[in-house]
């Protein structure tokens, strides 16, 4: 999509869904996100129709509302949890352990004895120390471990770095994990969030292959899951293929890989669930020019970078930004109110907005479901975090 072409709310939402969180919204004080949960159900019902054969795993980080996670459990997901407080969250909802998943591979020892403790049973690793800190804290736990994959150039936002390792020390893992009494139960890799190359799913998927074919073959070692991580993109600026399109040529690599005896699968959704289902808004609080001779406009509002949209840092996450305004499109920056110099949102993208913008109207940032909320800082420069309704 040209950034100088009107945003067609059409293309995002249905007229009566965006009408309704409109009318929400019209009295309440910016910056504030709208999250329609009627989307979120229709969205896991999609993936769970696209994907029978998996188990989905709600990555709690996207959004870890109340009323979202609530929503999903009654819905029958699994939940990824990153943390002992996200463990409290869905712990006070009543979800059992048998339901939740361990996911992130940077943990402390007390938290691990914790979640042991309350009957958490399965765990992500990438590192020897972190293993065998998870067999002397939860002894015969089921463990998989997380590879690194490419695919990082062509996701808006990616990840492998930080996480994962390389397939050697994966296999190596693996075998060390039955040593110290552990079950070796799975391989899991994250593609990159906002991943638009379908093919990425692919290469990782083959190497998934490999490590459970050597550790059948050399240790008599039978892996039983492959948790394919998140990454399915939402629509933003830039469009995406349907999530049936991503189902249709997943599931030909997998069967590709491993017939039509596949192991367990593990999907772990969170932008693709949240993001289309959230309108965030917020006003204009100053426009102006940096010279006379200045050729772009600057757009002030009163979200940003620390109010939840940490994701625009570098530009990465284009999101669809609609005003009531009818005028011609034009370049302009738009930032965020804090004293930070970082906080700008887009500057070197060509970003259009109708030049008879004016302070005061309300700045309309569609898809804005997921990452914001939990990306909002708590005090910086005294503003508040993001508040979030529900419908």
């Amino acid at each position: 999509m040209s950034q100088f072409q009107a945003i067609d709310v059409n293309e995002y939402y249905d007229q009566a869904t965006f009408e309704r969180i409109k009318a929400f919204a019209q009295d309440k004080p910016t910056p504030f996100v709208v999250i329609d949960t009627k989307i979120i159900a229709k969205q896991y019902d999609d993936m769970v129709h696209n994907f029978p054969y998996a188990s989905i795993y709600y990555a709690v980080k996207a959004n870890p509302a109340k009323e979202v996670l609530t929503l999903l459990r009654d819905r029958g997901a699994n939940f990824d949890i990153a943390s002992i407080y996200e463990l409290d969250m869905v712990s006070d909802i009543g979800v059992t352990p048998d339901r939740v998943s361990y996911g992130n591979t940077i943990k402390k020892r007390k938290d691990v004895r914790a979640f042991y403790e309350r009957g958490v049973r399965m765990y992500a690793s990438d590192s020897e120390a972190d293993l065998r800190m998870i067999a002397e804290e939860a002894p015969g736990s089921r463990v998989y471990v997380r590879i690194l994959t490419e695919g990082t150039h062509t996701a808006d936002w990616p990840l492998s770095r930080k996480f994962g390792c390389q397939n050697e020390m994966a296999f190596e893992l693996l075998v060390l994990a039955k040593t110290l009494g552990l079950e070796p139960y799975g391989i899991s890799f994250h593609v990159g969030s906002q991943q638009r190359d379908i093919g990425a799913w692919d290469s990782a998927i083959a190497k998934v292959k490999s490590i459970f074919e050597r550790l059948r073959e050399e240790h008599g070692i039978e892996l039983k899951m492959i948790n394919l991580g998140g990454g399915f993109p939402a629509n933003y600026l830039d469009k995406t293929n349907e999530l049936g399109t991503y189902a249709e040529q997943i599931t030909h690599f997998l069967k590709e890989d491993f017939g039509d005896q596949l192991p367990q699968i593990i999907l772990e959704p969170g932008r693709s669930l949240l993001s289309n289902a959230g309108v965030l808004v917020s006003e204009v609080v100053l426009i102006s020019k940096k010279s006379q001779t200045a050729l772009e406009r600057w757009v002030f509002t009163d979200v940003g970078k620390f109010s939840g949209l940490i994701e625009t840092m570098d530009e990465a996450i284009k999101f669809p930004i609609y005003t009531e305004r009818q005028g011609e499109l034009d370049r302009c920056v738009i930032a965020g109110p804090t004293c930070d110099s970082a906080d700008i949102m887009y500057e070197h993208y060509s970003y259009g907005l109708p030049l008879d913008l004016a302070i005061g109207d309300r700045m309309y940032w569609l898809t804005a479901g997921a990452y914001t909320t939990t990306y909002s800082a708590v005090c910086f420069n005294g503003f508040p975090p993001l508040k979030d309704y529900y419908l």
